[in-house]
């Protein structure tokens, strides 16, 4: 896995601006077919903005000793669920009728933070709930805990920077949320989500339009850069081809 590890940054660079320069001829598209969407819907709706990112952690999984046909990224995407039929991820590893790994990929562009950040957060528990209830139940063919990873791409600017009230009308909310912007509260959130066992591994990134468009991208937090993610979800590989 030496060569893309080695090589991750400018990688990531790549498939930050393929994000944004995605994002904007999707819109321009929708834009002058005379219907775009409400919002920075019009920007979203194709759903190939992350599709490069995805098929960084697919090389990284290749470099790790997985299988090309034990990678799912473009179909066959659907997992059972215990409180719903099935759930899509964004990239599935299979081996031997059992699962390895999981991985759901999220961004976040605004101007409508708050009400976006309410359904990220709810989607991303409930979807892990769900996975972890069915693998109790066995849903999944192994005693051998999967690899749930989650991604998260946020807009950096003023508005996901900056510091926002919190209403308090009952009780007083915990004092890592008062007066955070939407950034630190995705910071703290993909923090949890791991420390709480729900995902194995979290990765937490920013990038601005204009400085996007240049592969520009930050890592708030050291414990959620991508180069964590990857050497976590490399080892979940190895670990299951060591046992065969």
């Amino acid at each position: 896995m030496a060569n893309t590890i080695d090589n991750i940054g400018n990688r990531l660079r790549e498939a930050i601006v393929f994000y944004w320069q995605t994002r904007e001829q999707q819109k321009s598209k929708q834009t002058n077919g005379g219907k775009p969407d409400q919002g920075s819907r019009s920007a979203v709706t194709g759903g190939a903005q992350m599709s490069k990112i995805i098929g960084l952690l697919t090389e990284l999984l290749l470099e790790a000793g997985a299988k090309p046909e034990e990678i799912f990224q473009n179909k066959a995407l659907e997992l059972p669920g215990f409180f719903r039929p099935t759930k899509e991820w964004d990239l599935l590893v299979m081996r031997d009728q059992q699962l390895v790994a999981a991985i759901e990929a999220k961004s976040q562009v605004g101007p409508s933070f708050g009400n976006n950040f309410n359904n990220r957060t709810e989607e991303a528990m409930g979807s892990a709930l769900d996975l972890w209830t069915a693998f109790r139940e066995g849903a999944f063919n192994s005693t051998i805990r999967p690899w749930l990873g989650y991604l998260f791409l946020l807009e950096d600017c003023p508005r996901s920077t900056c510091p926002v009230r919190t209403k308090e009308p009952h009780f007083p909310v915990f004092q890592e949320f008062k007066n955070s912007s939407y950034a630190k509260r995705y910071e703290l959130f993909c923090r949890k989500l791991v420390r709480e066992r729900h995902y194995t591994s979290a990765v937490f990134l920013m990038s601005s339009r204009a400085g996007g468009l240049r592969g520009e991208y930050t890592e708030p937090a050291r414990d959620l850069a991508f180069n964590i993610f990857a050497k976590s979800l490399a080892a979940q590989i190895s670990i299951y081809r060591e046992s065969k």
